[in-house]
């Protein structure tokens, strides 16, 4: 069952990073036209930032289905660690294409250009109303999966909705006030070159910590010492460990059986606490079990 129910949230990440591809693709090459054609900076360098979008949802995608391939002799723990390895090099692409946007709009803050035209506050608008709902939808989709590389995607999204959000003042404040407020589309792609870094420095940090087998949430703690505690001959919990690893997470854990106990006894108390952690948590994909002496008095086994 526990097989059945990661390849379900392996299909419905894999969905999410998809519908991420379409809706940066399309965002982008309108906000692109449009930014051409309407004369507006800002539309331009956010259209660079959807962009960036359907490229870290591309990489997720592909990441994800990367990661279900099985383990082999020179990758004995699976292909699971690929989606931090791929989101950090997306994170470093989106930094120096924000350095890039932010280079070019300081570049040209000083130099006067046509005033937008009236629909570029539309494409604007309605790439806020888009990418929040791509967010709603995503941020779901993680909270069920726990994919973090999912959850990164997500967060863009909604960074790209501020972005937008940016724009759509700076071109309004442009139209109305007239040529003498030429600057506020400058200030706008500025703002939307700051969004992207955050984004990009976000994501790169999330994955490094990934990659460097950061604790898991206490949550996930939680519930894995909850469940071994439940197992007939476990005495305690003295120390457990858990590292993320794509979807799931490889768990160390320390228990205390009697100190009186034959080598069978607490073997079988291991594997029992094992095949109880994979069997009830979805997301953990392996356990080693190391059995201690119960500091308590114990009778004979």
């Amino acid at each position: 069952m526990s097989g059945k129910h990661m390849k379900e949230l392996y299909r419905q990440c894999r969905r999410a990073a998809l519908w991420g591809v379409g809706l940066g693709v399309s965002l982008g090459a309108i906000k692109l036209a449009g930014g051409v054609f309407g004369h507006s900076e800002a539309l331009i360098a956010d259209a660079v930032h959807s962009f960036g979008d359907a490229l870290t949802a591309a990489v997720v995608w592909a990441s994800l289905l990367w990661a279900q391939r099985p383990a082999d002799r020179e990758h004995p723990y699976g292909h699971t660690r690929v989606e931090a390895v791929a989101g950090s090099n997306v994170a470093l692409l989106l930094i120096l294409s924000g350095l890039g946007m932010g280079w070019e709009a300081l570049r040209t803050f000083g130099e006067a250009s046509e005033a937008p035209e009236l629909y570029t506050l539309a494409i604007a608008a309605a790439s806020i109303l888009l990418k929040e709902a791509l967010y709603r939808y995503e941020s779901n989709v993680a909270r069920r999966t726990g994919s973090s590389a999912v959850r990164a995607a997500a967060w863009d999204h909604r960074l790209d909705a501020v972005g937008s959000l940016a724009v759509l003042i700076g071109l309004a404040i442009f139209y109305w006030g007239g040529t003498a407020w030429h600057a506020a589309d400058h200030v706008a792609a500025l703002a939307v070159a700051l969004v992207v870094l955050w984004a990009g420095g976000s994501l790169l940090w999330d994955s490094v910590q990934e990659l460097m087998d950061r604790q898991a949430e206490p949550a996930v703690l939680d519930a894995v010492r909850r469940e071994a505690l439940t197992v007939p001959g476990v005495r305690g919990v003295e120390k457990l460990l858990a590292r993320k690893t794509g979807l799931e997470y490889l768990v160390d854990i320390h228990i205390e059986v009697d100190a009186e106990a034959s080598v069978r006894h607490g073997h079988a108390v291991g594997h029992a606490v094992k095949d109880r952690l994979t069997g009830n948590i979805v997301t953990v994909k392996d356990v080693l079990v190391h059995i201690e002496p119960s500091p308590f008095t114990s009778q004979k086994v």
